[in-house]
């Protein structure tokens, strides 16, 4: 069930777009979880509905599944993740952290105008 290669990352997008996906993300960033331990973190949902959450996070190659018996063990993916930073987000880091120390010294300026009065 999980995205072709070389797809593009319209999955991980999707996965991303959930609260609840995001909350397992981060539950998963702590350690692996067997399915059943994330699905006690939310009683308002059945055990289905979580094992749909966590398909959607497969096919994006958010989690990887590891089968022990009856157990299934989640774990956190972040090169999905660290994909999207690197083409979505690291080209403006440079940029974004120049326009940011520019508008910090512009604040932490003192107003010649009240200085004069």
């Amino acid at each position: 069930m999980t995205a072709p290669a070389g797809e593009g990352t319209e999955w991980v997008w999707k996965a991303l777009s959930d609260p609840t996906r995001r909350k397992v993300l981060d539950l998963l960033k702590r350690g692996p979880r067997t399915t059943g331990g994330l699905a006690e973190v939310f009683p308002s949902l059945s055990r289905f509905a979580v094992m749909k959450h966590l398909a959607v996070l497969e096919r994006a190659r958010l989690i990887l599944v590891e089968r022990r018996g009856r157990e299934r063990w989640n774990y956190l993916n972040p090169v999905p993740i660290r994909q999207i930073y690197e083409r979505w987000i690291s080209d403006y880091e440079g940029l974004w952290a120049g326009s940011l120390l520019k508008l910090k010294r512009h604040v932490e300026q003192p107003n010649e105008r009240s200085v004069r009065r």
